[in-house]
């Protein structure tokens, strides 16, 4: 077996384990719960404004217990685009199927990631409706 090929399998199987630990750690603690081992949002801690991130341990817990609009509620945005991930990941190592080319000429485009971030970001924060509702539930 070659470095490369050697290297790429095992990271691989390093996200896969680490995928498979996380999903373990979500089924099995609450991150709504009091006491539980998950650190909270600093940014939120300091600033009292929602960053990016804000409800993606909750999303993630309600995504594995299956509860999809419960994760849609804490963070919109990453059930959105988690799904796109693998994708992204298998376009960049090298499975370029050509019915996703669109898609993924779109998806890795910089610039959207440079508007939709921030523009996230700074949408989830403002007080009014229908804002508010990208805010954490």
């Amino acid at each position: 077996m070659n470095r490369p090929r050697w290297l790429k399998i095992t990271a691989l199987a390093s996200a896969a384990l680490a995928a498979g630990a996380g999903v373990w750690v979500l089924r099995h603690y609450d991150p709504n719960a009091v006491h539980n081992p998950f650190p909270p949002c600093m940014f939120y801690a300091i600033t009292g404004h929602y960053c990016i991130g804000c409800g993606l341990t909750r999303a993630m817990h309600a995504l594995v217990h299956g509860d999809l609009p419960r994760a849609f509620s804490m963070n919109p945005l990453a059930v959105v685009v988690l799904p796109l991930i693998p994708l992204m990941i298998a376009w960049s190592a090298g499975w370029q199927p050509r019915s996703l080319r669109p898609l993924m000429r779109w998806v890795l485009e910089p610039r959207l990631w440079l508007l939709l971030l921030p523009g996230f970001w700074i949408a989830r924060n403002l007080p009014w409706s229908p804002f508010t509702l990208l805010a954490p539930g």
